[in-house]
């Protein structure tokens, strides 16, 4: 396989749509369309554990693409010149007013490598618990989000029925869920 080149062929405020030209194993040239950000340097996403109770916080948000109220973990853009630790708990502390620690991030993965060449990263954090009437949020102008806290031996079952009145899931946090399930 060789990359040959990337063109930019429509471009919106925050994404753009490209063509990239490569080689494949057979010496055949080859074209695939493909998203990319434009003003971020990747997502994080993080994963919280609520301290002393073990709850896991998760939001619930309406997402155009999707046409539809999305269960997630808390996640955001790396704005330039920020590093993801930094996003990590900015963005936990504005989508559900929770102040965490980051204990690890985990190595960059692809959201959706056939689509975008977006890098997520995941953020394992704790934060102490706090009655959440005494949080504070600093939402997005086109963020309504809702932050959810499950037990995390309940998070299969939450999902199942979140799913069962109409929610849609994460692909994040259904890995995450099965990961659960298999250990």
């Amino acid at each position: 396989m060789k990359f040959i080149k990337s063109e930019e062929i429509a471009a919106g405020k925050w994404l753009a749509l490209n063509t990239i030209t490569y080689v494949d194993n057979k010496g055949v040239e080859r074209k695939w369309e493909s998203v990319s950000r434009k003003k971020s340097a990747g997502a994080v996403a993080i994963i919280c554990t609520l301290i002393p109770s073990g709850n896991l916080i998760l939001v619930r948000q309406y997402r155009p693409p999707a046409d539809g109220m999305v269960i997630e973990f808390p996640a955001g853009l790396v704005n330039p010149g920020e590093n993801p630790n930094e996003t990590a708990v900015r963005e936990l502390q504005e989508e559900t007013g929770y102040k965490g620690r980051l204990l690890s991030m985990i190595p960059d993965a692809f959201s959706s490598p056939g689509l975008s060449s977006e890098i997520v990263r995941l953020a394992v954090m704790e934060a102490d618990d706090t009655p959440q009437e005494e949080l504070i949020t600093n939402f997005d102008e086109t963020e309504d989000i809702e932050t959810i806290l499950v037990p995390r031996e309940k998070l299969f079952d939450f999902l199942r029925e979140a799913s069962a009145k109409g929610d849609l899931i994460d692909g994040r946090v259904s890995a995450f869920a099965a990961g659960l399930q298999l250990s």
